[in-house]
């Protein structure tokens, strides 16, 4: 067989070779500026952009596995003094995790309903441990995943758009990504009525509850950002002295009492029963008109997870991080074994009214803005049914399935 003679390529001319760099940037420019997470170091600074405007910022699986390693390169870098993390669109730093997505592979055993949980709680993890610190700017919708990328870190900065919410007992869910760890520790009983009600706590207040650790004006916050990444050699001290001084000078809402003040001694007596029964109980002898809403809310919420959920902040509040995410990976896969997750999130999406939310990619997030009248079968329907067995089988340990941190 004869040796086929290859031709020589022309030689790109000078322009011409410039005009095909140039193409090829523009591309990866495109490439980026679409991506799901955008990834980048400017200064000293690891920058972290959500970058799912349209569907307020929904956390996926694909993005997770991208924001864990990048946060481990980044905790190694002699040259990466902190980590920023915030969202795009102006709307949510991170409405949730992409709970439709899940929900559809826990219909089918697809192994996205373990490996979504388990890699969450990992990157949870990770941020919870971080030793660079790590700055979340937390401007709009910040619930479900959104609060498990923000709350670990050492600050977070809240504005007069942030509206935080804790909502899964409206889907079958529980508070996870360390609910069961930061949300017994608010002041009082204000972690477990946020965890049992869902209630939405909205700007300076998710500084006035603890979640929050600075407020700035949402419109400051592009110079905030740009004074951190000029920051040189920046020590934990000198990035809290820089949000402090932001700080200070927002005074949007300063005079505005606590949204919950007026209710802090109900919701510290009616929320320190030891049973979501005695909960219950308590509010509807109570009767006044705060305790009846509370327990209109209640009522619509999933029995099991009540009861989950409960469990879970009373053994979280003695439990180490680590141990909380052990104990809520255990509680999803439970979950996704079980029934009214998968009802909480049909539920929603029959109710097809989710217009901030076009294409119902997160379910949750509709659930809490913006259903009024969804109508889950829970099963079991009714708190009694929930038994403590079924609630121990919940809890017990996955032997090699366990998560590992």
């Amino acid at each position: 067989m004869a040796a086929r003679v290859l031709r020589p390529l022309p030689r790109l001319k000078p322009f011409n070779r410039l005009q095909v760099i140039l193409r090829h940037l523009k591309m990866s420019k495109q490439t980026d500026s679409t991506a799901e997470v955008l990834l980048e170091k400017r200064g000293g600074a690891g920058i972290i952009t959500l970058n799912r405007p349209k569907v307020l910022n929904a956390l996926t699986f694909s993005m997770i596995q991208q924001i864990y390693p990048q946060i481990k390169t980044w905790e190694q870098d002699p040259e990466t003094f902190l980590i920023i993390i915030k969202g795009t669109g102006g709307k949510a730093f991170c409405a949730g995790g992409d709970i439709r997505a899940i929900a559809d592979a826990g219909k089918v055993g697809d192994r996205l309903a373990h490996d979504f949980f388990r890699e969450e709680y990992i990157l949870n993890n990770a941020i919870g441990t971080c030793k660079k610190p790590y700055v979340a700017l937390i401007d709009g919708i910040t619930m479900g995943g959104g609060v498990g990328l923000s709350v670990h870190g050492h600050f977070r900065v809240a504005t007069e758009k942030t509206l935080f919410a804790m909502p899964e007992t409206a889907i079958g869910l529980f508070p996870d990504v360390g609910g069961g760890y930061f949300l017994p520790r608010l002041s009082g009983k204000i972690g477990y009525y946020l965890a049992l009600t869902g209630f939405r706590l909205k700007g300076r207040d998710v500084l006035k509850a603890g979640i929050a650790t600075h407020f700035v004006e949402s419109e400051k916050l592009p110079a905030l950002e740009k004074d951190l990444i000029a920051l040189k050699s920046p020590s934990t001290e000198n990035i809290a002295d820089l949000l402090n001084s932001y700080h200070v000078k927002s005074k949007v809402d300063q005079e505005k009492e606590f949204v919950l003040d007026e209710h802090m001694e109900k919701i510290n007596s009616l929320f320190s029963a030891n049973s979501m029964e005695e909960i219950v109980k308590k509010l509807k002898q109570d009767g006044s008109p705060f305790a009846l809403k509370q327990l209109e809310t209640i009522n619509k919420m999933s029995p099991t997870s009540l009861k989950m959920t409960l469990r879970q902040l009373r053994e979280g509040a003695s439990m180490s991080l680590q141990d909380v995410f052990t104990m809520e990976y255990r509680l999803s896969q439970a979950c996704m074994r079980g029934h009214d997750f998968y009802e909480g999130v049909r539920a929603v999406l029959a109710a097809g009214r989710c217009e901030p939310y076009p294409g119902h990619t997160n379910p949750l997030q509709s659930a809490v803005l913006i259903d009024k009248d969804q109508s889950p079968r829970w099963k079991p329907a009714a708190l009694e049914e929930v038994s403590d067995e079924f609630l121990d089988d919940c809890f017990k340990p996955l032997g090699n399935n366990d998560l590992k941190l």
